[in-house]
């Protein structure tokens, strides 16, 4: 079965959008994958098709309605999870977007307004799902970010299996740098151990050029590396030859 994403939003048009090009675009074109935009206006049941109402408690801005995004759900609901597109939900991960990879699909609740009623977001066990700490318009582009993240995961749409083994996120480090031609540029020489054609010492460079790059930019990634490889938090990281 091909893996597929509904998703379900305001603005339908905006997909595939940036999902039609690249590595994304290609898997959908050999038909790797699948993808449907469904509008949640088509679901309101009243001649405005009105989707959206006043908070109770009060409050600034609009919720969208749980009976109409009810409606939109089920018109597409068939046991593939169910992800809300929202700030207050927990952060997406390359370990989620491995799991999402592995199954048949997703539904992909795009929110605007102020947010959606929360009954329908537990009536119908939706995961909540936050691409970052900072809030968007609406989900639109979360769930493009989602889609990205998940689709280069499944099988076929990459070309060399190895790029998804160790790119950041796939393991406890970030990703080391990458250089090509020329071999110097502007008074800046690749580093040496990459020219060297010694396979043991390009992957030692690189081990060590990743690890100073997760110390550096990204201290809690780095301290659950510490932890994972039973080392101290006064440990150094050795110096590499221009490293970055």
């Amino acid at each position: 079965m091909t893996w597929r994403a509904d998703i379900l939003t305001l603005f339908p048009e905006m997909f595939p959008g940036p999902l039609a090009f690249s590595l994304a675009g290609r898997a959908l074109a050999r038909g790797l994958w699948q993808i449907g935009a469904r509008d949640i206006r088509a679901f309101a049941e009243d001649r405005h098709r009105s989707v959206d109402d006043t908070p109770f408690g009060g409050g600034a801005g609009m919720v969208l309605r749980a009976d109409v995004v009810d409606r939109a759900v089920g018109a597409v609901a068939d046991g593939r999870p169910i992800l809300c597109l929202s700030p207050r939900g927990e952060r997406f991960s390359q370990d989620l977007a491995r799991d999402f990879a592995a199954g048949s699909g997703l539904i992909l609740l795009s929110g605007r307004y102020e947010g959606i009623d929360q009954r329908v977001i537990e009536a119908r066990g939706m995961r909540e799902v936050s691409i970052g700490d900072y809030v968007l318009a609406g989900g639109e582009i979360a769930a493009m970010v989602v889609l990205d993240a998940v689709v280069r995961l499944l099988p076929g749409v990459m070309g060399a299996a190895e790029s998804a083994r160790e790119e950041s996120f796939s393991g406890p480090l970030l990703e080391y740098p990458h250089y090509t031609r020329p071999a110097a540029w502007q008074g800046r020489a690749v580093p040496a151990a990459l020219l060297s054609g010694d396979h043991a010492a390009i992957a030692a460079w690189r081990r060590e050029a990743a690890e100073r790059a997760t110390q550096t930019r990204r201290p809690d990634l780095w301290l659950a590396y510490q932890r994972q490889a039973d080392l101290t938090p006064s440990q150094p990281v050795a110096s590499a030859d221009n490293a970055p």
